[in-house]
């Protein structure tokens, strides 16, 4: 388990992490959100004490992590795959890593096959692409094989196949009982992979929710119908208080009453429906709406600067 308490983290006047008490629980893939600049790698680098906290404290299976004897075996951990000796080979990087921990160097071996990086064994990672590098540190994160992880945008520079695999290795990990702590910018990713978010904005807590409560709670209660009575329906709907908008002919979305009251509302009007579906927001549909005024980096809209 990973837990945060009152962490916070100063660099003169600038405060990038502000007050931040988090539980990430074992057996679930946390996601980590938040703009450029909301202090998610500080606040990662705070866990693995790489950085001194101000106030507060941050600790890693009860402890912090730098009292940790065996700190490969408590926490696998990836913040910058290409911090690696250039001029080493992918397999002997691995066994050095092994060494200090007493891992046997056949798991350098068994993690360079699960990674894919076998045929490249042998080369220097000076030499390696983004994504070689990825997995590179990828199996070092693994090389203890941990109870926790903690990975800072893991599948930067992988190719599809690579981040359907790390997608899936996730999975795999958290069914484990595993801990896991994922920061990414990919939303279409993160929706597919995570079960529980924090997200950060400005340094501060802004959200700490399941994945479900999360775009729940940004979706609102909205139904899209497709009817060929669309203008009879919308009459009735709009009578029981409904507001109802014709997104195209036929087609009506409509909020302020539960799918399930739309259903009933068409049936004791006899109305045809050849289509009843509950409208969800996608996670970046719901981050973008919770972090809209906490991006410290924002661009403005390229029509209106051409304007």
């Amino acid at each position: 388990m990973i837990e945060t308490c009152h962490l916070t983290k100063r660099y003169g006047s600038k405060t990038a992490v502000d007050d931040l008490t988090i539980r990430v629980q074992p057996g679930q893939v946390t996601g980590f959100l938040g703009p450029n600049g909301a202090g998610k790698s500080t606040t990662m680098r705070l866990i693995l004490g790489l950085d001194h906290p101000s106030s507060g404290t941050a600790t890693v299976n009860g402890q912090p992590y730098a009292l940790h004897k065996d700190p490969l075996h408590q926490v696998g951990a990836l913040l910058d795959a290409r911090a690696t000796h250039p001029g080493r080979t992918a397999r002997d990087h691995l066994r050095v890593m092994a060494s200090t921990q007493g891992i046997p160097t056949k798991r350098a071996d068994e993690l360079l096959e699960m990674t894919g990086l076998a045929p490249a064994a042998g080369r220097r990672v000076g030499t390696f692409s983004l994504g070689m590098t990825q997995r590179l540190g990828i199996a070092v994160a693994l090389l203890a094989d941990p109870m926790t992880l903690i990975l800072d945008e893991p599948v930067t520079g992988l190719d599809p196949e690579g981040v359907m695999w790390v997608r899936n290795l996730l999975r795999v990990e958290a069914q484990r009982g595993k801990t896991i702590f994922l920061s990414s910018h990919l939303m279409s990713e993160m929706q597919q992979v995570a079960d529980h978010l924090v997200i950060l904005g400005r340094g501060r807590l802004l959200a700490e929710k399941s994945m479900a409560a999360f775009i729940n709670d940004a979706s609102g209660c909205a139904t899209r119908v497709v009817t060929p009575e669309a203008a009879r329906l919308r009459d009735a709907l709009t009578a029981r208080g409904a507001a109802v908008a014709e997104m195209e002919p036929g087609v009506l979305r409509v909020t302020g009453l539960s799918t399930a009251d739309v259903g009933e509302c068409a049936a004791r009007q006899g109305c045809v429906l050849h289509e009843l579906t509950p409208l969800q927001a996608s996670l970046e549909d719901a981050y973008m709406k919770i972090t809209e005024s906490a991006a410290e980096f924002a661009a403005h809209d390229p029509k209106e600067v051409a304007s």
